[in-house]
Formats: C-alpha cells, sequence, structure tokens
C-alpha cells in the first residue's frame, strides 16, 4: 500500500507539472545522433562563422525550426522579421611589425621577438609615443589609471583583489584603457604565461563590430622585455612593479618613446543569430528563451594535418539537436507564454552573439523568465547526476529536483560546475540580471568533463563516433522539454516582471517551490 501511495502521490505531482508518464522516452539518443550527423559532418566544414559553413548551418536550422511550426522572430537590417538577426563581426590578425623604443637621442636595443603587436586598422604608422607603466591598469581606488591619452601603456596581468569585478579580467582592463584614449595598450606576460599569450595576440581574432573600440594598438611583451625598457629609464623593476598595488599608485612615465609601425589583417563581415519563437496564448505574461551556438572553429588543425576540420560535434552540434528536438516536442502544442528559440553565432570568441542580442532583444530583458542553455552537453551516461549552473539556482532547484525522480536521476550538490558559469552564453544574460542557467548531466561529473576538455575539445578529433555519449543528453533534452511545458504555463508558474539585480529574488523562488509542490 505505502508503495501504490508514493507511486499515485509521484504522478501527482508529475501530472502537476505538465509531464505525461512515458515522456522520458520522448527524445532519443538517435533523435539526437541525426542531427548531429549532418550538423557535426565535414560538409559543414567546422561551422565557422562567416563562411559557407554558417550557410549550411543557420539554413538547417531555420528548416527544422520551420518544421517544428516555430515562427521567425529576428528583425533583419530592412526592419522586416526575419529568421535571422545580422551580428557585425571583425576579424583581426597582426601581419607585421616594426618597433623601436627611443630614451632621448638614443635608440635602445631589443629582440623584436618578443613583442607582439596587432592594429585596429590594417596600416598603423605612428613615432615618439610616450611610454607609461600603469601597473594593472587601476590605481588603488579601482579606477582606470589617469593619464593615459595618447601613450603606450604597459599592463601586468594580474589585479589587486579588490579591484572591480568588471575589472578583473584582462581584457576588460585593456578595454578601459582603450577607453581612456591610450594609443598603445601592451600586456606584460609572466615567464609561465609568455608562450601563450604571444599565440593568443599572433592568432586571428574576432570581435562584435559594433562595439569594436580597440586602442589602435594592442599586444603582448614579455617580463624580460619590460625589465629592459623599465632599466632604461633608470627605474627598478621589482620595485615598480611591487608599486603597482599601493593604494597611492597613480601611473609611471618612463621617460621613453616608441615608434610603431603595424600591419594587421582587417576582415568586417555579417554573421548571423537564428531566432524563432512559439507564440503564446497569453501575450504579457513572460517568455521563455531556449539558446544554444551554433558556431565552431572551422578549419582550425595544423597545415600538413590529415584532419584539420574541427567538426564541432560535442561543441556544440549536440546542443544544437536538442534545441531541435525540444521545438519538435514543445511545438506540438501551444502554450500560455511565448517560447523563443535562439542559436548564437561568435560563442567560442567570447559570447558576441549572445551580447548582440542583448543589445538589440527581440523581446524585451525583462519580459525573459528564464533563459536555458545548451551547450556541450553529450559527456556523461544514461542516469548521470545534473548540475545547474547560474548566477544563482532557487529559481529552478525545487522543479528540476522533482523532475528528475521521474528518470531516477539526481541533482550534483557539489557545486564544481559553476567554475563554467562565465565560459557560456548564459553569462552574458545574467549580467543583465536575466535568470540564466545551464541544466545537465555534461557537468555533472567534473572528471568526466574534464577528460572531454583535456582530449577532443576544441580540435578536429571532436567528432561524432559510436562512442560518442548521447545517453544523459537524450534524457536532458527530454528534461528540458517538461521545464518548458512547466514554466511556460501560468497556472503552473506565477511569474511577474521584477527588475532587480538578483535573478533569483526570494518571490521568485517561493514561486517555484510553491509550483513543484515542495
Amino acid at each position: 500500500m505505502k508503495i501504490l501511495l508514493r507511486y499515485i502521490s509521484g504522478l501527482a505531482v508529475l501530472l502537476a507539472l505538465g509531464v505525461p508518464a512515458a515522456a522520458a522516452r520522448d527524445i532519443s539518443e538517435n533523435d539526437l545522433r541525426s542531427h548531429m550527423e549532418i550538423l557535426a559532418s565535414d560538409a559543414f566544414g567546422g561551422r565557422a562563422p562567416g563562411t559557407i559553413g554558417e550557410d549550411r548551418t543557420i539554413e538547417y536550422l531555420k528548416l527544422q525550426w520551420m518544421r517544428a511550426g516555430i515562427k521567425p522572430a529576428a528583425i533583419n537590417e530592412a526592419n522586416a522579421i526575419d529568421w535571422f538577426q545580422h551580428v557585425p563581426l571583425e576579424r583581426y590578425e597582426p601581419v607585421s611589425r616594426r618597433v623601436s623604443f627611443h630614451k632621448g637621442r638614443r635608440q635602445l636595443r631589443f629582440s623584436n621577438s618578443d613583442i607582439v603587436l596587432v592594429g585596429a586598422d590594417a596600416q598603423y604608422d605612428r613615432s615618439n609615443v610616450p611610454l607609461i607603466f600603469v601597473g594593472s591598469g587601476l590605481d588603488g581606488d579601482g579606477n582606470v589609471v589617469r593619464g593615459v591619452k595618447g601613450r603606450a601603456a604597459l599592463m601586468l596581468e594580474t589585479a589587486a583583489a579588490d579591484a572591480p569585478d568588471a575589472l578583473l579580467p584582462i581584457s576588460a582592463r585593456m578595454q578601459a584603457l582603450a577607453d581612456a584614449g591610450a594609443e598603445a595598450v601592451i600586456l606584460v606576460a609572466d615567464i609561465g604565461t609568455w608562450r601563450p599569450a604571444m599565440r593568443h595576440f599572433r592568432k586571428s581574432a574576432t570581435v562584435l563590430s559594433s562595439v569594436a573600440n580597440r586602442a589602435p594598438v594592442q599586444g603582448v611583451v614579455s617580463t624580460e622585455f619590460a625589465v629592459g625598457l623599465v632599466a632604461s629609464s633608470f627605474q627598478d623593476w621589482d620595485s615598480i612593479r611591487s608599486s603597482a598595488y599601493d593604494h597611492d599608485f597613480a601611473g609611471r612615465p618612463l621617460g621613453i618613446t616608441g615608434n610603431f609601425e603595424v600591419k594587421s589583417r582587417i576582415e568586417r563581415f555579417n554573421s548571423h543569430n537564428v531566432v524563432g519563437k512559439l507564440s503564446g496564448r497569453k501575450p504579457g505574461s513572460g517568455a521563455i528563451v531556449y539558446m544554444a551556438h551554433w558556431d565552431h572553429f572551422g578549419v582550425c588543425g595544423q597545415p600538413g594535418d590529415v584532419d584539420r576540420i574541427c567538426n564541432g560535434a560535442v561543441d556544440n552540434a549536440s546542443g544544437l539537436a536538442a534545441q531541435i528536438e525540444i521545438a519538435r516536442h514543445l511545438g506540438s502544442r501551444r502554450h500560455d507564454r511565448d517560447i523563443y528559440f535562439l542559436a548564437t553565432t561568435a560563442e567560442e570568441s567570447g559570447l558576441l552573439g549572445a551580447y548582440h542580442f542583448i543589445s538589440d532583444p527581440v523581446v524585451p530583458l525583462d519580459d525573459i523568465l528564464l533563459v536555458l542553455n545548451l551547450d556541450t552537453i553529450a559527456v556523461a551516461p544514461r542516469d548521470a547526476k545534473v548540475a545547474i549552473i547560474g548566477p544563482d539556482d532557487a529559481i529552478l532547484r525545487p522543479v528540476v529536483k522533482t523532475l528528475l525522480r521521474k528518470q531516477g536521476r539526481r541533482i550534483d550538490r557539489s557545486g564544481d560546475a559553476q567554475i563554467f558559469a562565465q565560459r557560456q552564453d548564459g553569462w552574458a544574460f545574467a549580467k543583465q540580471g536575466v535568470p540564466a542557467f545551464m541544466v545537465g548531466s555534461a557537468f555533472g561529473d567534473i572528471d568526466l568533463l574534464n577528460a572531454f576538455l583535456d582530449d577532443d575539445y576544441h580540435g578536429p578529433d571532436d567528432e561524432l563516433t559510436d562512442d560518442t555519449q548521447l545517453g544523459g543528453a537524450a534524457q536532458d533534452a527530454t528534461l528540458h522539454v517538461w521545464l518548458g511545458r512547466h514554466f511556460a504555463n501560468t497556472r503552473k508558474f506565477r511569474w511577474a516582471p521584477i527588475k532587480a539585480p538578483n535573478p533569483a529574488a526570494l518571490s521568485r523562488a517561493e514561486n517555484a517551490a510553491d509550483a513543484a509542490g515542495e
């Protein structure tokens, strides 16, 4: 009798959540594999933005979403409804540089192999640019160092521990110096990071054209190079470096000028987000967004390699396959709330498609009650634990916990997966106070995930094979269908826009717990 009552009780909760008893079998491994075989094939060339691989990818998504009953929801450049949201990108890489430094009339002698520079334009040529050591780029109060306008700023990698969170990343501080008018921003790389930093600045990089406000020149030098420059200005490197974290630090002019002749390859092009919509029956009741990035690295193997195509089967053809199947299942019925499907470009270049969508959203951000991001999901076997990644999971945890009981799975409570919070498209939304999460088994076992990250990740070996693990991915995709049916139902989840920086405000958490019956 107790077993029967427990079954009836569990069934009642599942029915309240809108989950049919057989839904666990709705999305199969073969469903996902059928899409991945196409999206991760050589014919799609690794899905790099601005290539024929992009054209084939976004057309495939459009076709599959149309078949699922999804309607176009983007606004194109002609201000008409379209499937594709134009995302203006700029790709740049260094070609050559000639650099010399002078102390008064004396030219200083340095090896050009220890400096890498790239320009914001194809040709940059300027002489007598004064050098200034800016420490981490911040003064003792955490503000951008003053007096950098028209100068070449030498910046350390590490910011003070109490620096503002927004300025902790190296890229953010380099951008802040560029915004302050620095003529050049040059990173000083430590011994252990010099070679990776050098490779980073030598390779092609992509940014949003709409926010491309780089310094006229940016780059990196070795610590030995910086030590030589500082010594030539009759200052001690150890002393000047340690002073960078003093409360009264305000930058140190070096009394040295630089002559820069930098040639770069600049390419400007349009890529695209794909945006679709299932219109709800109750306009104004909020919206749910399912997101997955479609891009990968294209041809990224080394010259001479037998296989140079980085197909991106796990990252992120698996997420796209799940998104397509979720759309197919949710599109079979009407829901109270609008449900959007967003496939972003240039995630691998820094979440660029997501940031562009946020700057020009087709749905007001305040109207989005939940973003669910699907990224790199084909890692774990069936019945694996599920992690919730996001700024705060109080809005989701009670519902996910209840739904997982049907699948015989549990939530991972270690919190280890949170280290990936800033490395996925949901972060762009979370920064704006929009509740954005990744829910899935791929991040529920960090050791298993790291095995993929240390091996096939971002390389030609990320291909679809008979050994590609799709068991957990299929269960995760089904879980997302259930989540959509629950949160798109105004009776099951009560919600009103809350303009607050905390995306998991207490009132929403209470709504989630109440709707889940816990």
